[in-house]
């Protein structure tokens, strides 16, 4: 069995390597012991990925192709982070240049003027580099805000809410969106019906009721959907915060028209927790995909200096979202500049990878290493298996590979070390994790018999 560790002590970050091997079960009740249970599995995993927004694609562009060759090897790679997932915003975000639409003009109710302009010039050359290297990247497109006309607020920014009249027009612009998209090769997976529909937000935002969402999805955006040939395509719904992800998810899904055309649910993590929330769905719409579709650290609230505070954010959403049922894990921008930008209301953030704007400097955060124990080792099509372990002071979740490997990642954020053994099979590994420190645990299971 292979062990990979990394620890982070005094700023400095240490990762080892090395081979572990099992012995027969001693059946010492004393013993410390985490179980693994192959036998037992659960969802489907289908990857990890991260954001193509404007201002990812804008730093990307300041650097130089060496430096942009290692980046994408870094994050798209076998040898990297092995992302085959994509998110991409429809229209301006926060972290754009500014807000922009594809079409503007209401008089252009057949979208003549419609254009992805400002796309080409930072997101698809950035996309098209990824997709060098990993050709099977699958995209969520995500809408936060229609154009300024269609809204009540008659802006794209704070809140507002989609006006009546204008539900038809904006279904057809997000399938003319997947269309596009299509037409230039990349493959769009998903849409999201709205970005976080429960937050009126100083930048680009658009609220929904539960009912609003429903209607819009059954009464109009099921028929575009057909009549623009992607009906394919999987309608994720909430696309918000865990704590109120069952109440949206049981009062759409309580109609059976849209509960079949509803592929999935996305959550962010920037209100808690949750876990229990994701479980209940999960218990109740075990045919819908649960997507992890947002989640950064926010300078507002969080200090870019806690590095290791800050990965290990990260690791606890994965591995509790992972355990509650999750389908698929997003991060936010691939890249930002060493300010947490460029965002075009200064709502500041943190990427696994800074860069500079001089096209040269690089910054790996210790997100970056955290993410990777997972995304390198748990692979598409994996299965999710059951375990159990003798403290909550560990975190912990299992996989099994479509090669048969088991990947086990275990998350020590506590002050104390900690040593145990690992059981499979009646079968025991002894394993020792630091302070702090996150291990994966790669198991030939032919081989740990």
């Amino acid at each position: 069995m292979k062990l990979i560790q990394t620890s982070y002590k005094d700023n400095k970050k240490e990762t080892i390597i090395k081979e572990l091997s099992f012995s027969p079960d001693v059946n010492n009740q004393e013993l410390h012991i985490i179980n693994l249970y192959p036998t037992e599995k659960f969802q489907e995993y289908l990857g990890f990925g991260g954001a193509f927004t404007e201002s990812a694609g804008y730093v990307y562009s300041k650097m130089n192709e060496n430096t942009k060759k290692r980046l994408i090897y870094d994050y798209f790679s076998e040898g990297g982070l092995g992302y085959v997932l994509g998110r991409c915003p429809i229209d301006s975000c926060d972290f754009a240049l500014g807000n922009y639409s594809a079409m503007s003009d209401p008089t252009d109710q057949k979208l003549d003027s419609f254009t992805l302009e400002r796309d080409a010039k930072y997101i698809f050359p950035l996309l098209n580099d990824a997709l060098k290297v990993m050709p099977s990247i699958r995209l969520t497109l995500s809408p936060w805000s229609p154009p300024a006309f269609m809204k009540s607020n008659g802006e794209k920014n704070n809140g507002g809410h989609l006006l009546p009249h204008y539900r038809k027009l904006w279904a057809d612009y997000l399938c003319r969106y997947i269309r596009e998209y299509r037409k230039l090769g990349y493959e769009v997976f998903a849409l999201s019906i709205q970005n976080e529909p429960n937050a009126k937000q100083r930048w680009d935002s658009c609220l929904y009721t539960a009912e609003e969402e429903k209607l819009f999805i059954r009464d109009y955006l099921i028929e575009s959907m057909v009549n623009n040939q992607c009906k394919d395509v999987n309608l994720i719904i909430w696309d918000h915060n865990k704590e109120r992800i069952f109440d949206r998810t049981d009062e759409i899904c309580s109609d059976d028209v849209a509960n079949k055309v509803v592929g999935g649910i996305g959550f962010h993590w920037y209100s808690g927790d949750h876990f229990e929330a994701l479980e209940l769905v999960r218990r109740k719409y075990p045919d819908k995909l649960l997507i992890f579709t947002e989640g950064c650290i926010e300078y507002s609230k969080f200090s870019s200096d806690s590095q290791l505070k800050n990965a290990q954010m990260y690791a606890h959403e994965i591995i509790g979202s992972m355990n509650a049922g999750m389908n698929a894990f997003l991060d936010w921008n691939l890249f930002l500049d060493f300010e947490g930008g460029p965002n075009h209301v200064n709502n500041l953030c943190d990427a696994p990878i800074m860069l500079s704007e001089n096209g040269v400097d690089v910054r790996y955060n210790l997100s970056y290493d955290y993410i990777g124990h997972f995304s390198r080792y748990i692979k598409p099509g994996a299965r999710r298996i059951g375990f159990s372990r003798y403290t909550n002071q560990l975190e912990v979740t299992a996989f099994e590979n479509p090669d048969g490997k088991i990947a086990v990642v275990v998350l020590n954020s506590t002050q104390q070390a900690h040593s145990f053994y690992l059981r499979l099979k009646g079968n025991l590994c002894p394993v020792e994790v630091p302070i702090e420190s996150i291990s994966t645990l790669i198991l030939e299971t032919d081989t740990e018999n």
